[in-house]
């Protein structure tokens, strides 16, 4: 329905559906009452509600129900699990095949965003000033909610372009910047103001925002992949999985990245760069990773979307230095691992076999084994971080009255997951924290 690229590198891992494919599931719909689905959405869509409005041609009554709940609900119905969320807690599911409830739901923002309806208005004005330091998504969800209350807020960004990793961390055939962008003007039309390219801490200090502003919400994420710590990985065709998914997805490009290309992690952003380097070529995308398929922590859709687009996996294998010639990388040498009992994370912990060392050809290779923190970002508005996780209550607040938190710069394992509906959903509260925050203030 919204007019995407269709060359190999945006050509969409979804199925276009058509007006009658979309009518006929609607209308599967049992429209429960206290709808399990809508409990297992984070942000707790009400989708019995989206759904009967569909099948009532009722669009833009749909599309304001998604994203009511979901800022981010044009996004989310691209990368959510769902299988593991709200269609995995279809009533149908028991019996036959559940509601495709993502599907529907990427209808109608199609939908929305094709048709340019206006779907939200700000609030009256409180003369309260907000300032959010990361515009990706819980910044938006945070701004988007702020700005309905009625408080000026302002978005400083680091990027050209508001979105996060929306914009430029997830592959276009998984999510189109055009999404990301639609998404971000909702927010700007509210009257947001953005503040893209300032880098807070560098062209403005935290002091600054504290000082000009009633309230801050930190939403700016996480950093770059950590390097792998191994020789050879300053040789030319060794990518940062985060730089190396955004240049392609801006079109600065990557260059020649031949026809062997070994990935370094088993998250959902190594699979993004390895789908990435199958449509950009490669005739040999290998994932490896030092623990195995069942420990690995891309979504279930993700690592099968990967086996059908022809991405190897090789398990228990980690990297212990990349060989190269003239400057270029040529190979990866890897070493076997064995488990052993669990470590802090929970998760089995991998230790090398001596003697098991073996060569892989590669021409290129990617580092996808997480990201690291700007802990000290945190630490400059004078809030408690650990290990640079930014510490909040269930509310989202810090150890700083004035200051708010929420998204990848707060999530550590066990508590919670890193995913888009949950930075959406987290920005929503946080915002909420901020207006009672702002309310109290004024009445004191």
């Amino acid at each position: 329905m919204f007019p995407f690229k269709t060359d190999p590198i945006h050509r969409s891992m979804h199925r276009e559906l058509t007006r009658m494919d979309v009518i006929n599931e609607a209308n599967r719909c049992l429209y429960c009452y206290d709808a399990p689905c809508t409990r297992a959405c984070p942000t707790h869509i009400d989708i019995p509600s989206f759904i009967r409005k569909i099948a009532t041609d009722n669009l833009k009554g749909s599309a304001r129900v998604i994203m009511e709940a979901n800022p981010l609900g044009a996004s989310c119905a691209r990368v959510c699990p769902t299988e593991v969320l709200c269609e995995g807690a279809c009533v149908l599911s028991q019996d036959e095949s559940p509601i495709r409830i993502g599907d529907l739901q990427r209808y109608v923002t199609d939908w929305a965003m094709k048709s340019q309806v206006e779907l939200f208005r700000p609030g009256p004005p409180t003369g309260r000033r907000v300032a959010i330091v990361g515009g990706g998504p819980a910044g938006l969800s945070a701004a988007r909610e702020l700005a309905r209350t009625g408080h000026a807020v302002t978005i400083f960004e680091a990027k050209p372009e508001l979105g996060g990793l929306n914009t430029y961390g997830i592959v276009p055939f998984r999510l189109p910047a055009e999404v990301a962008r639609w998404e971000a003007e909702q927010v700007i039309q509210l009257g947001v103001e953005v503040r893209t390219g300032v880098r807070v801490g560098e062209d403005l200090s935290a002091q600054e925002l504290l000082d000009r502003y009633d309230a801050v919400v930190l939403a700016f994420g996480m950093g770059t992949v950590p390097r792998l710590g191994i020789p050879g990985e300053d040789l030319e065709g060794v990518w940062d999985a985060i730089e190396f998914i955004e240049r392609v997805k801006t079109g600065e490009g990557v260059g020649e990245i031949g026809n062997r290309v070994a990935v370094i992690g088993a998250g959902n952003t190594a699979i993004d760069a390895a789908t990435c380097s199958r449509r950009l070529g490669a005739e040999q995308v290998t994932m490896y990773y030092r623990r195995t398929e069942a420990e690995m922590t891309a979504y279930p859709f993700e690592y099968e979307f990967a086996k059908q687009e022809g991405v190897e996996f090789r398990w228990l294998s980690a990297p212990k230095r990349i060989l190269g010639e003239e400057g270029r990388v040529q190979a990866v040498e890897f070493v076997r691992m064995r488990l052993e009992a669990a470590d802090e994370t929970g998760r089995p912990r991998p230790v090398a076999i001596p003697g098991s060392e073996y060569i892989a050809e590669a021409d290129t290779v990617i580092r996808a084994i997480g990201q690291t923190r700007l802990q000290r970002l945190g630490e400059a508005f004078q809030v408690e971080t650990a290990e640079g996780v930014i510490r909040v209550d269930e509310d989202f607040r810090t150890s700083n009255p004035k200051v708010f938190a929420a998204g990848d710069c707060t999530f550590e394992r066990g508590r919670g997951d890193a995913m888009v509906v949950e930075a959406a959903e987290q920005g929503k509260r946080a915002a909420r924290s901020v207006h009672r925050y702002l309310s109290q203030a004024q009445r004191a």
